[in-house]
């Protein structure tokens, strides 16, 4: 296991924004299985750890800022962990299906940035 790696699935998010930060989508897309679904851009699905890697490079590129956001309690079963963390907006949340691997890191395998409220999404539509 790399000494880069998620060795809980609390350490993806404080990774995500350290990396992210560094302007390292190579990193980002590390911490996401090779056949990983990622729910953006909003309104659409990136498939896959290359994808997720040419979509973070895109955003990355536009030098962002994250700030860690305080997490929710992780559900686990057994190598399968849920992770959320409320946006400091207070908007919505953010959810990540994780697994660990033979290696014991852990990866996302699901990661919905954006969840939204519906009555929000169907004002949003109309």
């Amino acid at each position: 296991m790399s000494d880069r790696a998620a060795r809980t699935p609390e350490d993806i998010t404080r990774l995500f924004v350290e990396y992210s930060n560094a302007g390292d989508a190579d990193a980002v897309a590390s911490l996401y299985h090779e056949d990983a679904v990622l729910a953006y851009p909003p309104g659409e699905i990136t498939r896959g750890r290359d994808a997720i890697r040419d979509l973070w490079a895109s955003v990355l590129a536009h030098r962002p800022t994250f700030t860690p956001e305080k997490p929710l309690p992780t559900l686990r079963f057994g190598d399968i962990a849920l992770t959320s963390t409320p946006p400091r907006d207070g908007a919505g949340a953010r959810a990540q299906v994780v697994v660990r691997r033979p290696d014991g890191s852990w990866v996302r395998i699901i990661d919905q940035p954006e969840l939204i409220h519906p009555e929000q999404s169907a004002s949003d539509a109309g």
